[in-house]
């Protein structure tokens, strides 16, 4: 018989939560076994394993360092500190107890996956890719496996690979299983860098079936069919800048002879509120009218068979007030009278997304630190205005920023900014949508791995006829990047 203070009946208890999704019950019962039995290595693992369940990511690190310290050998404690620390973004400590936790558990498929996802990560694509195929040596069918390993091979440009190995995840799960949603969803991001885009839209739909990701709406889903005068559901489903991109499909699905509504950001109402064909623009959590049929605004490219040879791509969709614009050229007037060369817009950052890991080390990524930006220092006759919301332009000597943002409520106010501006030069994110919208000329710096959308090897975007693509030619690696972008505001400056 168990005693409610025998640690053996804490232990179960603990495991017993966790397997029924209590992660905070299972933290409880654990440390309620370590009161009883102090320093216990499968209780400190256990514990951190419930720890980080609930998101409790910095107190499960420190739960499994001090496992270690007692079980030093405990290649699985190796492993699961290795992947708390990449969800820290401490990629380089990670690193270490993956390769730690490989060599003791050198036939570990899960050991090899951890570290080739941390090499992926920190940019190691070749070293990622040995240690994917190693994990597929032990374990030839692991479906996740080929698929991080098409992602990785996809990163590295190697398109055709990535396909195959991305092929062979879909294979490896059976079709109604969530792991099949999301490799297919994967495989749609590839096609789609790699401008496959008939095939490409159909197979993002499956970002639908994903754990975690139901469509929102019951009504029917519109399909490119003839309206009749129904009311259509055009709603946003991911970031700022997928908006601003896909929102140019609204007037066309006007022309289909129906009223539209368009749900979005409440930061992008006033901006999009005179889109030409749309009847209604509602901020997301306000009460929606009635409606008949719904479209995701990243359904659209599908619904229009959108290819690369039919974006519709005009050189201005989105516009600023008039009288907005006016007051910044005023200003700009006032208060730089004798300055006639360039006034040029920076975005050197994207948010941190501090509740998403993998998308807080995306934007490690794609953001530019001082050391980065002091490379565009000293460059005569080029005024720069920082259009970085809630963060102040670094202090670097010979860089001088004027900041643009100071009273900025929302995208109308910053359309007016940039429109009175000559060029936008800016990191993956929402401003660079906003101001080629705009029709504004755009230098996008891109980061080696970049976003499907950009697709791959070319200097321009079928997407936005003035943006311009700046794109690193190894990760992490903005110096030649910065550079290039240089070398080319001097001779426009010349030529002002």
């Amino acid at each position: 018989m168990q005693l409610p203070g025998d640690p053996a009946e804490a232990f179960n208890r603990g495991n017993a939560c966790l397997t029924a999704g209590d992660a905070a019950a299972a933290v409880a019962a654990f440390q309620s076994c370590l009161d009883l039995r102090p320093d216990h290595p499968a209780t400190l693992f256990n514990l951190a394993n419930a720890q980080s369940q609930a998101g409790q990511a910095v107190e499960s690190a420190e739960t499994l360092v001090r496992c270690l310290r007692r079980a030093p050998e405990f290649g699985a404690a190796h492993i699961n500190l290795a992947n708390v620390l990449l969800r820290l973004g401490m990629l380089d400590q990670a690193r270490g107890f993956a390769t730690s936790g490989v060599q003791l558990m050198p036939g570990s498929p899960d050991a090899l996956l951890c570290l080739a996802g941390i090499l992926h990560h920190a940019g190691d694509h070749a070293a990622a890719v040995s240690a994917y195929r190693m994990a597929l040596h032990h374990a030839p069918g692991h479906g996740g496996a080929f698929s991080s390993l098409g992602n990785t091979l996809r990163a590295m440009g190697r398109m055709d690979d990535a396909l195959a190995a991305h092929d062979h995840a879909i294979a490896a799960a059976p079709e109604n299983t969530p792991d099949h949603a999301v490799f297919r969803f994967h495989r749609a991001t590839t096609l789609l860098a790699a401008g496959v885009f008939a095939e490409g839209w159909s197979e993002y739909e499956w970002r639908w079936r994903r754990p975690g990701h139901p469509p929102r709406f019951a009504t029917p889903p519109w399909q490119g069919e003839a309206l009749d005068g129904r009311t259509i559901l055009l709603h946003h489903e991911q970031g700022l800048g997928d908006t601003l991109q896909f929102v140019r499909y609204a007037p066309l699905v006007a022309e289909h002879g129906g009223s539209v509504i368009l749900q979005v950001q409440p930061s992008l109402v006033r901006l999009l509120r005179p889109t030409p064909g749309v009847a209604q623009v509602v901020a997301h959590g306000e009460p929606l009218p009635p409606f008949d049929c719904h479209c995701p605004l990243m359904s659209l490219p599908l619904a229009f068979g959108t290819t690369l040879e039919r974006i519709p791509a005009a050189p201005a969709y989105l516009h600023a007030d008039p009288t907005r614009v006016a007051r910044w050229n005023q200003h700009w007037h006032d208060c730089l009278p004798r300055h006639d060369g360039p006034r040029v817009g920076l975005v050197w950052a994207g948010l941190p997304n501090l509740d998403n890991w993998e998308a807080r080390l995306i934007d490690q990524r794609r953001s530019l630190g001082p050391a980065d930006l002091a490379g565009l220092a000293c460059l005569p006759g080029v005024q720069f205005v920082s259009l970085q919301k809630d963060l102040s332009p670094p202090p670097i000597a010979g860089l001088e920023m004027i900041d643009g943002m100071a009273g900025m409520d929302d995208f109308a106010d910053t359309a007016a900014l940039v429109a009175s501006l000559d060029l936008v030069i800016s990191v993956d994110t929402s401003v660079a949508h906003l101001a080629a919208g705009l029709g504004r000329p755009v230098w996008l710096l891109s980061r080696y791995d970049g976003c499907w959308r950009w697709l791959r090897d070319r200097p321009d975007s079928p997407w936005y006829p003035t943006l311009r693509l700046y794109r690193q030619t190894r990760l992490h690696h903005w110096p030649e990047v910065i550079a290039r972008v240089r070398d080319d505001l001097e001779g426009m400056v010349v030529r002002s």
